[in-house]
């Protein structure tokens, strides 16, 4: 009875009550230190989508510092993505999406591929698309101004790859390799076709096999299998509220109908292995040719670009020859 009042006494002194006191507050502000360190490490997941293990590891290398622990991430992540990219060059990559991006009087299409349909789907090749697209769309910023005539610039994927995503942007070669290390499959950004026209002008375009822009900072893009650019002069005559209308019809005509050149008004009506756009069957009515769908209207087709996942990308001499005569044009 003796030791159990004297136990009493001990736990009610004023020395035992102080440090009890200090082992709660030290309780709180370790709850409170992890309760930091938790939403340190959920917002560095959030934002650069690595696993909790790698964040929580940057993190505690850089003593809670974020900007220091992303820097970090993403230096490791770079060179991840080109280590696997080495080991998995070589690889077939015929999947993949087509990229369409228009601003104003441009509009750029880029395809990049990867080796299944899953990771096509994937935002994060979603956002190499995009970056491709953008990338090309920055590096003609000035060559779409006073224009007197269309341009229409094509890049193959040696000049892609030195191209930056913006002003202070990183090269789309570091970029492929960033998403080859998170996807783990082979990628190619593997062509782009760029084009300008002046103010009486306009680009018609289309995507086919569109996929729903599942995250809000891709709204800009439209993804497909399939693309077109369609590049229409507009006379006086026509209607300019259907001119996007108009624009998509014409881009689904090449898309369906695969056209090698546009021809003119006045060739001969073809049947199906037509290859001149304006005498093939219009694919929404085949009972007319594009020509006598278009020329009511108001409107003529000069140009247009046509690209397909997986196709061969060499761009054909005869639009070679068309790209250089329209730059030598322009520039005179």
């Amino acid at each position: 009875m003796g030791l159990s009042c004297r136990r009493l006494q001990l736990l009610s002194s004023p020395r035992h009550q102080v440090v009890s006191w200090q082992l709660v507050c030290l309780f709180h502000t370790g709850l409170r230190a992890f309760a930091a360190d938790k939403e340190l490490l959920v917002k560095l997941r959030k934002k650069t989508g690595y696993s909790f293990v790698n964040c929580k590891k940057a993190l505690e290398k850089f003593s809670g510092d974020s900007k220091q622990a992303e820097a970090w991430l993403h230096e490791q992540a770079q060179k991840e993505g080109w280590s696997k990219a080495s080991k998995l060059q070589g690889r077939k990559t015929k999947e993949g999406l087509i990229g369409l991006l228009q601003e104003g009087n441009a509009a750029v299409m880029v395809e990049v591929n990867c080796e299944t349909d899953f990771v096509a789907r994937n935002v994060k090749f979603q956002q190499l698309v995009q970056q491709a697209a953008t990338g090309t769309m920055f590096h003609h910023q000035g060559a779409k101004d006073q224009l007197t005539t269309y341009i229409k610039r094509f890049l193959k994927a040696a000049e892609l790859s030195q191209l930056r995503t913006g002003p202070a942007g990183c090269l789309l070669s570091d970029q492929l390799a960033l998403a080859i290390g998170k996807l783990g499959e082979n990628m190619a950004i593997t062509r782009a076709a760029w084009v300008a026209v002046p103010a009486t002008f306009y680009i018609g375009s289309y995507v086919h096999g569109a996929l729903p822009a599942d995250n809000p900072a891709l709204t800009n893009m439209a993804f497909g299998k399939y693309g077109a650019l369609v590049i229409c002069h507009a006379s006086e005559q026509s209607q300019k509220s259907n001119l996007a209308d108009l624009g998509r019809r014409l881009g689904q005509h090449v898309v369906g109908m695969a056209p090698l050149s546009v021809g003119s008004l006045e060739d001969e009506p073809g049947g199906d292995t037509e290859t001149k756009m304006l005498a093939q069957p219009f694919l929404l009515d085949p009972s007319i040719t594009l020509g006598q769908y278009v020329q009511p209207q108001g409107v003529s087709v000069l140009d247009f670009v046509r690209f397909e996942c997986g196709e061969d990308p060499e761009i054909p001499e005869a639009e070679q020859t068309q790209q250089r005569l329209a730059q030598e044009e322009n520039s005179s």
